[in-house]
């Protein structure tokens, strides 16, 4: 059952983001030839384009975490031993879980107060709804680098001579 679900939330994110990019790239592309050859567009078009980038940035950033693959710098842990490696992946992995965890928290109380405001961000829809994905993504990432950072210790405490790929 467990597999079901994150297979469907793994469609769920995919189609979502290639839904966003076919959106943007007709939005952009119809307000250009709008614009260019018959000089008018939409008003809304501009915001949402940005609201869009927004999201698609998060859900990216919400794929990119389901096997962690988040940009990273390090240049030591490549040449650790695996035990080292594992313990500086599980210190990582919770401090990532901590922080995301706290923006997922603002980012809610944030929607919140936009909510019992009504703002409204443009075209008469209301901001909430566009901020909705930065507490939803951020929440997100951080149950699946909480979940990293188990399967971390558990390979940590049970070694049984398997090797780990270098995340």
């Amino acid at each position: 059952m467990i597999k079901f679900s994150l297979r469907f939330i793994h469609i769920l994110e995919d189609s979502l983001l290639i839904g966003l990019l076919m959106s943007m790239i007709l939005l952009a592309s119809g307000q250009i030839i709008l614009r260019n050859f018959f000089d008018t567009g939409f008003v809304w078009i501009d915001p949402l384009l940005r609201v869009l980038v927004l999201w698609t940035g998060l859900i990216g950033a919400t794929i990119a975490s389901r096997d962690n693959r988040h940009i990273r710098i390090d240049l030591v842990c490549r040449y650790l031993q695996k035990r080292l490696r594992l313990i500086i992946q599980v210190v990582v992995g919770l401090f990532t879980t901590v922080v995301c965890a706290i923006i997922a928290w603002y980012g809610a109380q944030w929607v919140q107060m936009d909510y019992q405001d009504q703002l409204v961000a443009f075209a008469g829809l209301p901001s909430w709804v566009m901020e909705l994905i930065i507490p939803l993504a951020f929440a997100l990432i951080a149950l699946r680098y909480l979940f990293h950072s188990l399967r971390w210790l558990g390979m940590l405490l049970h070694d049984n001579g398997q090797e780990i790929p270098y995340e």
